[in-house]
Formats: C-alpha cells, structure tokens, sequence
C-alpha cells in the first residue's frame, strides 16, 4: 500500500496550512468503485440522520446522510485501508489522526439547491487547531460546478453563524456574526477550486469558508466528506444540538476528544 508519506509534497502541506484547502490528485481512486456502492446501499437504506433537501421547484432531490462511515463496506475501507488517516495526520502536523464523522452528499441531475458559503467547524462537537476534511467526489466534477474555498479565511479567528443549507439557524440563541456576502466580495477575495476527476480529493481546514453550486447539469455528483481532528481536539458545548447529532453522546465542555465513536486511525511512530 502506498503511504501517505510518498503521496504529500511539502508544498501541499504548506498550502493547506496557509491557504486553508489543497487538491491532492488520485490519491483515492482505488476506493472509488466501493464508496460507489456504498453510496447505492446507503441511498436505500439511510440512517436516522439522513436528511435529504427537496427543493419547492419540483427539481431533483439533494441527499445527505451523516456517520456511516462504519455501517457500510466501500465507506469503511475508504477510511481505514486508504492512506487518509496518515495523510490527515500529515497536513495537520498532528501525532495522531482520530476519525470524526462522514458526510455523504448526493447532488443528483438538474438538483437547484445551491451550498451556501458556510464554514464546517460552528456546526461542531469538536473543536481545535488540528482539522481536516478530505472532500472526494465520485464523479467528474467540472470547475463550473466544482466546490470552492475562501483561501485564507481559516485563519480570519472568526466562527461565523451556522446555517442549514436551507437557510435556517442551527442555533436559534447564537449571537455569532453571520457568514460574509461571499458572492459580493468574489473581487476582493481568493477563491480557491479545481476541476476534479474521481478519486481526487480537496482537503480543507474545518474554519475555511467554502460553498458549492447547483447541479443543473445532467449528471449525477456523488461526493463523500470525511472529517479528522488531530492531538489538541477537546469537546465544545454548542447553544443546541450539534450537526451531525450525537444525542447520546456524554462529554464535557473543553474535555479531550475521543471514545469510541471517534478511533484514532493514525499514530506515528515515535
């Protein structure tokens, strides 16, 4: 198997540091056919988070599904046997890679439901310096409709107020300052995205702005979203319930991060 110390560039590593997203290209294209199919039995058989948005235009469906990772063949193996657990660790510069959640997110043909620029990290259970979510796309996804990032914005020190894609507070009480008119400011802003073939991947810091548009195209956009946290991960307790949901979950605020739900999947040596 290839290790992730053979697939990173030092210059990866540092534009991810500073700019807050980097392509990596065909880093998991061997695990592309099962996360397919891990995708057909997950649309047939969702979890109690699934939460798919039918748009009011009759369009087609946009579907989502959260902390499967684990219940299906061709997710587990993406997780586990693919080198993304120390390549996490890598662009973290963290000793350990510990999974956090998936996100399963299927755009089909002619969808209208825009993703709104949001970041990933308000929305969480988890919080810390050491993050990344690896966005791998299962389809070819042209620059068109390719997701997009404010480069940068990771290190702006700012959470801004979490939304649901449609358009709803997270959290009703939440004071926080909400998420800057992205497509006004596109002139002065960095906009990071790629063109992006299966089994490529973006990999991004949970504070980095980003969004995704449309898909009007006649193709499906099948993407699974995998998110890791490094050593300095502690609980953080939100104003309501986090997305995703861990209801049964027991955890104090500012306590270190782990349990069973979330193995470290990386340690390197030492």
């Amino acid at each position: 198997m290839t290790k992730g110390t053979d697939m990173l560039s030092a210059q990866q590593i540092d534009d991810f540091r500073s700019k807050g997203a980097v392509v990596l290209r065909g880093i998991f294209a061997d695990w592309v056919e099962g996360a397919r199919e891990a995708i057909a039995q997950n649309q047939a058989s969702p979890s109690w988070r699934e939460r798919t948005y039918r748009p009011d235009d009759g369009s087609a469906p946009f579907f989502q599904d959260y902390v499967v990772w684990n219940h299906f063949d061709g997710y587990r193996a993406l997780v586990t046997d693919s080198p993304m657990a120390e390549i996490a660790a890598r662009l973290m510069r963290s000793r350990t890679a510990r999974i956090f959640h998936d996100h399963i997110l299927v755009k089909e043909p002619g969808n209208s439901v825009v993703t709104p620029w949001h970041q990933d990290a308000p929305y969480y259970l988890v919080e810390g310096e050491q993050t990344v979510s690896f966005w791998v796309p299962l389809d070819a996804v042209p620059r068109e409709r390719a997701i997009e990032y404010v480069a940068g914005s990771h290190r702006w020190g700012k959470n801004f107020k979490p939304q649901r894609f449609d358009g709803t507070d997270l959290f009703e009480s939440d004071p926080s300052e909400a998420v800057p008119d992205v497509e006004a400011l596109r002139g002065e802003l960095d906009i990071l995205g790629w063109a992006m073939e299966p089994g490529d991947a973006v990999a991004f810091d949970f504070r980095t702005l980003h969004g995704a548009p449309a898909n009007a195209s006649a193709s499906r956009r099948r993407v699974i979203s995998l998110r890791w946290v490094g050593d300095d991960a502690r609980f953080v307790r939100r104003p309501g319930p986090t997305s995703p949901a861990f209801p049964d979950l027991d955890y104090e605020d500012g306590a270190p991060f782990g349990g069973a739900d979330f193995p470290v999947l990386y340690e390197a040596p030492r």
